[in-house]
């Protein structure tokens, strides 16, 4: 069942090419620590030998595996990767519901897809008044830019 976010849909719009292209940036750098961790522990269970070309493809699929579940758990969750809190963005569906893990397997996989012609896939929400990637119109979510929270100020005297 998916659950309605707090804010009201006329206090967001789309995200920008550039907020988004930051919060990659910050994505991807936790994406290569967790790829590490994967390598160091894939190194371990090998006891430091050489890998084979199956202990490749199993250290591999563990890595993809690790991306999924980084991404496909903060998107059901809060709609958040820890780089798109830090710029203010949310991946909800068309309706501002949290998006399901299907979603999140069908988002993930397409943004993979969207990479390989040059990142077309990506560019294409710069052609659209919805700012919508292939990714996007493909497992039926938009990425939103949040407003910025109100401070409580006291009231001193």
């Amino acid at each position: 069942m998916q659950r309605p976010f707090r804010e009201e849909i006329s206090d967001i719009r789309p995200a920008s090419f550039g907020k988004r292209l930051m919060s990659m940036v910050y994505d991807g750098l936790i994406l290569v620590s967790i790829w590490i961790g994967v390598a160091i522990v894939g190194t371990l269970i090998n006891h430091g030998g050489v890998i084979t070309p199956l202990g490749r493809a199993a250290m591999q699929s563990a890595a993809f595996c690790c991306s999924f579940l980084f991404f496909g758990y903060f998107w059901t969750k809060n709609g958040q990767t820890l780089g798109m809190q830090a710029w203010r963005l949310r991946v909800q569906t068309f309706d501002g519901q949290r998006i399901s893990w299907t979603q999140a397997l069908i988002r993930f996989l397409c943004a993979i897809v969207s990479w390989i012609p040059a990142g077309l896939g990506y560019l294409w929400m710069l052609f659209g008044d919805e700012r919508l990637t292939w990714h996007d119109r493909w497992s039926e979510t938009s990425v939103v830019s949040l407003p910025k929270r109100e401070k409580n100020k006291k009231s001193g005297s």
